[in-house]
């Protein structure tokens, strides 16, 4: 899906010059509004049975609003797709939580490089029992951040007209809505992501 606007040159240069700059420390620490802690870092290949136990867990509205579309089961397809990953043009960071001694996913945050190559295409998940505690505020930050320092100069989602919970989101972090021109029950949040260098 094409973004608007679409960068210039001058714009493409300005951020082929931040590409792969230090890396950052993960896994990284953080706290939920109600002072839980936990631990946010980048999926990894032995992460599959935690993917997948997540997804299992959502509840059917959430996974309508995450994929745009209703199913009971996640098929073995869509995991080895969320799967795959490369950590610059594809990347996904997990969030986890130790409940019961033990440690599970309780959201995740992508990003997906799109045909325009300055340009990627962003998802945010959390788990239904853990939703408006702050966790998806801190799963956007870290996702907008790492795209800018990967080099990607513009974000955007395709979200359902009725997630009111990722539009509160995208308006926080300063995201564009307008409606999808192929699709009325669907908006296009876009981000420029210059102002997130340093």
């Amino acid at each position: 899906m094409a973004l608007s606007p679409r960068p210039s040159e001058a714009a493409r240069d300005l951020c082929a010059r931040f590409l792969h700059t230090a890396q950052r420390e993960f896994p990284l620490k953080a706290s939920l509004a109600d002072g839980t802690p936990i631990i946010i870092r980048p999926l990894q290949p032995d992460d599959r049975q935690l993917e997948i136990d997540f997804l299992r867990g959502l509840s059917p509205r959430s996974r309508r609003l995450r994929f745009l579309c209703d199913f009971k089961q996640p098929s073995e397809a869509l995991i080895d797709q969320l799967m795959d990953v490369d950590h610059d043009h594809r990347d996904a960071f997990i969030a986890l939580a130790t409940v019961d001694d033990r440690l599970i996913e309780i959201g995740v945050g992508r990003y997906c490089a799109t045909d325009d190559a300055s340009a990627c295409e962003c998802a945010i998940t959390v788990a239904d029992d853990w939703q408006r505690r702050g966790l998806g505020t801190l799963l956007m930050r870290n996702l907008i951040e790492e795209a800018a320092r990967r080099g990607f100069c513009h974000m955007m989602s395709v979200d359902a007209a009725s997630n009111r919970a990722m539009q509160a989101l995208a308006a926080h972090f300063g995201f564009r809505r307008h409606l999808d021109p192929l699709d009325p029950t669907q908006v296009i949040h876009s981000l420029d992501l210059a102002a997130w260098r340093s």
